[in-house]
């Protein structure tokens, strides 16, 4: 499958590395398409989408790969993410991720819903518990659910596939990158997918809901 990773952090939040070394690791680990989705609130999101544009740009001039600018609203209050998502499109962000009730972490409760009810949201990071109604709703409003490969979040992606399948809604798998040692492979993206519960042409689906994720980026990018 062709490996297109929306999900990595950088040092502008918690990564450990720099936008232009992140994507050269990426690259070298076979990866077509990376999103640069940097944890934020409602501070710097215009900051942030600037400079990670400004390295994406100069990689993309240069490399042999597709990175793309955005971010990840993170326990940001449910209440908040409709106006923080609108705010980060319009500070250019190629698309918008939305930090999902992950089993590991206090997210406040409401998170998914709102996240998927969003119309500015194309992505529900590890959304942990979702329910049928939460991924029915990301069904109709074509907002992306995570199978995660990220130690913690994963631990929820059986029921993420079995909740996405019976609802249709779209899965993708991430890495959720923030070192050296979390970067997909297009062979270990196959595996995590695999490993919650996805058959072959499950699989094969996810790699094409990623070009439809993209798809829906570039024809964003174009309009402005």
């Amino acid at each position: 499958m062709k490996l297109c990773d929306f999900h990595t952090h950088t040092f502008y939040s918690d990564g450990d590395f720099s936008p232009v070394e992140l994507v050269r690791r990426a690259m070298v680990s076979g990866c077509s398409v990376i999103g640069i989705a940097d944890h934020v609130g409602a501070g710097g999101i215009e900051r942030l989408v600037r400079e990670i544009a400004a390295d994406c740009e100069l990689v993309n001039k240069h490399w042999d790969i597709e990175a793309l600018p955005s971010v990840e609203l993170t326990h940001v209050p449910p209440g908040a993410i409709a106006e923080l998502a609108a705010t980060a499109k319009a500070a250019g962000a190629a698309y918008v991720a939305v930090h999902g009730e992950t089993l590991v972490e206090p997210v406040e409760p409401g998170t998914n819903l709102a996240a998927v009810r969003c119309r500015d949201v194309d992505y529900l990071c590890h959304p942990g518990p979702i329910t049928p109604e939460e991924a029915k709703i990301a069904a109709e409003n074509d907002v992306f659910l995570e199978i995660s490969a990220r130690r913690g979040h994963c631990l929820s992606n059986g029921h993420v596939a079995r909740i996405a399948r019976a609802a249709s809604a779209r899965l993708l798998v991430g890495s959720d990158a923030h070192g050296g040692d979390g970067f997909l492979t297009p062979e270990f993206a196959e595996q995590v997918l695999a490993g919650a519960g996805l058959d072959a042409d499950e699989i094969a689906v996810c790699g094409e809901n990623a070009e439809l994720l993209l798809q829906r980026i570039r024809a964003r990018i174009a309009q402005r």
